[in-house]
Parts: structure tokens; C-alpha cells; sequence
């Protein structure tokens, strides 16, 4: 039974992506795990209990990924062998400062928002409103998260952009 009402042709594209973002997605799971078990120094208890609620996130986006492939009636790569060799992110020795850390992420961040815009554009083609939502939500939580982990870093002098309209004091 077909119960999509989608091109195959539009369809094949976006999960070859799905499954590159799928093998992202993991990657950078274990290596939150791995910074979540490593991490030493003043910020250990911060950055401890945040790698630990990422990599509790990402499992969560993983498993949901790897059932939007399904979904679309493809199945989803499964191997750590695929997902190292289809990955973008890459593996990262656990043995770096707490701020090399935080910067790696973000770096993985910018990878993960580019491959789910690019996602989107091809679930957009497809007629997929169920990849679009479940990908356009993921793109408004990374984004604040990076926010967030971009904010720890920053030095405490640090200023973010004003509008025109803001009265300066």
C-alpha cells in the first residue's frame, strides 16, 4: 500500500540526505558522550550536565530520523561503518579543553543546520510537509542551543549588535 502521495523520484534524494544527516546525527552523539565522560576544570558540573542533555537530544532526533527514512519506505543506513564513512562531522580526540569542546560542537552545529536546510529545500520538492516539520523544528532548537553554547563562550565584556531603534544610554 502507498500511502504517500509523493514522487519517487523527489523522494530518493531527500533520504540519501536523511540518512547522511541520520550518520551526522550519530557522530556527533558519541562525541557529546565522549565530552560528556572527559571533560575537566572549573566548568566540569555546567558542561557535564549539558553534554549530557545534547547527547540525550540527539538520541531522541536519531531514533526519529532513522523513522522518518522508514516512513518514507526506505530503510534507514544502520552501521557505525556507514555512518563514519557518511558523516560530515568527524571524530575528535576527548582529550581538549573544555572550550575546544565547546567550539567543536559548534562547528557540528553549523554542519547539522546546513544539511537540514538542505532537507528541507528537497522535502519541499517532494511534497513532504511531515520531513519539513520534523526537520523545520529541529533547525529553531540547534539554532538556540547554539545560541547558547556561542553565549558561554563569549567574554562577559563581550556586546551583541544593537538595533537602530534601540535608545542608547
Amino acid at each position: 500500500m502507498n500511502y504517500l502521495t509523493m514522487n519517487e523520484k523527489n523522494v530518493k534524494p531527500l533520504v540519501h540526505d536523511m540518512n547522511i544527516l541520520l550518520a551526522a546525527y550519530t557522530v556527533y552523539y558519541q562525541k557529546l558522550r565522549s565530552f560528556h565522560w572527559n571533560v575537566l576544570g572549573k566548568n566540569f558540573f555546567d558542561l557535564h550536565t549539558k553534554f549530557e542533555e545534547l547527547y540525550t537530544d540527539a538520541r531522541v532526533k536519531i531514533d526519529a530520523i532513522a523513522e522518518r527514512v522508514l516512513t518514507l519506505r526506505y530503510h534507514p543506513i544502520s552501521t557505525y561503518k556507514e555512518y563514519l564513512s557518511l558523516s560530515p562531522i568527524e571524530e575528535v580526540s576527548p582529550f581538549i579543553s573544555d572550550t575546544q569542546m565547546v567550539n567543536s560542537i559548534l562547528k557540528d552545529h553549523g554542519i547539522l543546520l546546513s544539511l537540514m536546510k538542505t532537507i528541507i529545500d528537497k522535502a519541499d520538492t517532494a511534497n513532504d510537509e511531515g520531513t519539513i516539520d520534523m526537520i523545520g523544528g529541529y533547525i529553531s532548537e540547534l539554532e538556540k542551543i547554539s545560541w547558547m553554547l556561542d553565549a558561554w563562550n563569549m567574554d562577559t565584556k563581550d556586546q551583541l549588535k544593537t538595533s537602530e531603534f534601540e535608545i542608547l544610554s
